[in-house]
Formats: C-alpha cells, sequence, structure tokens
C-alpha cells in the first residue's frame, strides 16, 4: 500500500486514506464507526468560533463548501503546519499516525482546571489520525479489535505527553480537553489489537513517534523544558 497522501493547504488538512476504509472516531463531523476515504483537520481561531455559534452545523457547512462533507473531520487550533507523522511495520502490520500536537489546554486526568484562552495559552488539542495496514490479503480489524486499537492509541498518546513533563497545578498532563482520535483499517476477521499483539506494538510505537515528537516541538515553542 501507498504511503498516506497529505494535503495541507492551511486552515485544512487533507488525509487521503487511499481507498474508503472503516473509521472509528469520536470526531466532531461523522464520528462513530463509518465508511471514509478522507480524514480532514480544520485549522479555527478564537474569531473562528463566536460565542452562540452552533458548531455542528457550521462545521458540516464548510466542509460541504470543500467537497469534504463525507469526510470524518476534527477541529484544531494548533498550527496544523506542525503535523508530525511516524509509521511502523511488525509482521505484516502496518501503521501510520499523524498527529497535530498543542498543549495549551492540558489537563490531568481526573482533574480540571479553569478555562483557558488558547491563543494565551499556547494553543491546544491533539488530533491523531491512524491507518491500519496487513500485508495478507483480505486481512482486517473486527469491530472489536479496532475498539480495542483506539484504547492503545490513547494509552500511548498520554504515555508521550507525561513523558514530557508538563506539570500542571493538579498534576501531570495526560492530555488535553479536547483530544481526538481517528482510526482507520479495513474491515476483516483480526478479532486482537492489544499489547501482546503485532499490531498492538505496531499501533503504539507509531503514536509515541508522532505524538512524542510533536509534544516536544509545543514544549520547545512555548519555552517548557522537557523531561528527561
Amino acid at each position: 500500500m501507498t504511503p498516506l497522501q497529505v494535503g495541507l493547504q492551511p486552515p485544512w488538512l487533507v488525509v487521503d486514506l487511499g481507498a474508503p476504509l472503516q473509521v472509528l472516531s469520536f470526531a466532531p463531523h461523522r464520528p462513530g464507526l463509518v465508511t471514509a476515504r478522507q480524514i480532514v483537520w480544520r485549522e479555527v481561531r478564537n474569531a473562528d468560533l463566536p460565542p452562540g455559534l452552533d458548531v455542528g452545523p457550521w462545521f458540516a457547512d464548510v466542509l460541504a463548501e470543500r467537497g469534504l462533507q463525507d469526510a470524518v473531520a476534527m477541529l484544531t487550533s494548533r498550527d496544523i503546519r506542525r503535523v508530525t507523522r511516524a509509521s511502523c511495520t511488525v509482521a505484516d502490520w502496518t501503521v501510520e499516525a499523524l498527529a497535530t500536537v498543542g498543549l495549551g489546554n492540558a489537563e490531568a486526568v481526573g482533574h480540571r482546571l479553569p478555562p483557558r484562552d488558547p491563543e494565551a495559552a499556547g494553543y491546544g488539542t491533539i488530533n491523531l489520525a491512524l491507518r491500519i495496514a496487513s500485508t495478507l490479503p483480505g486481512h482486517g480489524l473486527t469491530v472489536a479489535a479496532q475498539i480495542e486499537a483506539l484504547s492503545l492509541v490513547a494509552q500511548a498518546r498520554t504515555a508521550a505527553v507525561m513523558a514530557v513533563g508538563l506539570d500542571l497545578p493538579t498534576g501531570r498532563a495526560t492530555g488535553t480537553g479536547t483530544d481526538c482520535i481517528a482510526i482507520a483499517a479495513s474491515p476483516g476477521r483480526e478479532a486482537h489489537a492489544g499489547l501482546h499483539t503485532a499490531l498492538g506494538e505496531a499501533i503504539g510505537h507509531a503514536v509515541l513517534q508522532a505524538v512524542g515528537r510533536g509534544a516536544r516541538d509545543w514544549m520547545e515553542e512555548n519555552r517548557r523544558p522537557c523531561a528527561g
């Protein structure tokens, strides 16, 4: 399979999956388990989302204007030009990960901080997209395996964020309040994607690399010392 094709035209980042795939996400546009060929980022600022705006219909409209209404789409205040990507192949599985990483609205899980102005705080949100592929014909994931894969992505994202050592009044940052994950894969019979599997290893490695690089970039830009 050819590498993911990424189109960057700020404020848009469009990822072509190469074929319609089963996408599992909690994205603001087309969440849940859907079929899509594209995963999209839209960069926004406070001026794009004034108080009282119904974001869902607005986002659907701007996506339709660009012919992207069938994509799974996410919003971020992070500069999308700072996208990071990584891939990992283990056995017959290849996982490609793309991430935009901002920690301006970081939280320590189990606690909440007061709302912050993203422009003053250095922009937040970690948006992640993965494509999972196999070299074996017809080798895809069950819905249960894709759900397990999503849990592993979240685990790796959290590990990568904690590794940079952003300490908050409530504890060490584990993510942000508006993180989003989208995982694309072909449907199939593979029932497991946990830490003991080749697929789980590939997922974890790719996410650690993509999110870790993005988190370190954000820390450097915002003059925060990284742990270690």
